[in-house]
């Protein structure tokens, strides 16, 4: 895993996704050298990185210029650009115009998640997988009912990680945003 501290970051730009939230989505996502991946909502690109140096080619889309902007500049940095096709724009268009894939990534929807998943599922290819990372409670119970409603069985966890900073008197753990992973397999 890439470290946080290695990704460029930009204040009204979220992500990017911490590194043990990455490791947990990467290993349920199942994700290999044969997948095609779509990342909406990519923001820093912190989750794009990471199926880049796994999958066979990854599509990142953000509506956000300046989201672009950052994952180009940490695809240069790590050099992973080679895969990877940046697509700055709305979602559920998006998803009309390219290819089927194999992975379903969801780290942003702009409200529009039901729409995402439902458009997603009609291009993702058998066996294919959607994964949501939601911090709103919403964007959960929106992702399980998108999910629910099209007859897949979802899983869902909750992760809550502190990470430890070294205080004058010990070691203080310090509690990062809870994330919750909601999938499922075609």
């Amino acid at each position: 895993m890439i470290p946080d501290q290695d990704f460029i970051k930009k204040q009204d730009i979220p992500g990017p996704t911490k590194e043990e939230v990455r490791c947990l989505v990467m290993c349920k996502s199942q994700v290999s050298s044969k997948d095609v991946v779509v990342d909406a909502g990519c923001g820093t690109g912190g989750l794009t990185l990471e199926f880049a140096r796994r999958a066979k080619k990854v599509y990142a889309i953000d509506k956000n210029p300046d989201a672009i902007k950052v994952t180009r500049l940490n695809l240069q940095k790590h050099h992973l650009e080679g895969n990877v096709h940046l697509i700055e724009g709305n979602a559920p268009q998006i998803l009309n115009e390219i290819p089927d894939f194999d992975i379903l990534m969801i780290g942003g929807s702009s409200g529009e998640l039901p729409s995402i998943i439902e458009k997603g599922y009609q291009k993702l290819k058998d066996n294919g997988r959607i994964m949501v990372t939601a911090i709103l409670l919403e964007t959960r119970v929106e992702a399980v009912k998108a999910m629910s409603d099209l007859g897949l069985v979802v899983d869902v966890i909750d992760v809550s990680i502190s990470k430890g900073r070294i205080i004058e008197r010990g070691t203080m753990l310090e509690a990062r945003n809870p994330v919750t992973i909601i999938s499922a397999h075609r």
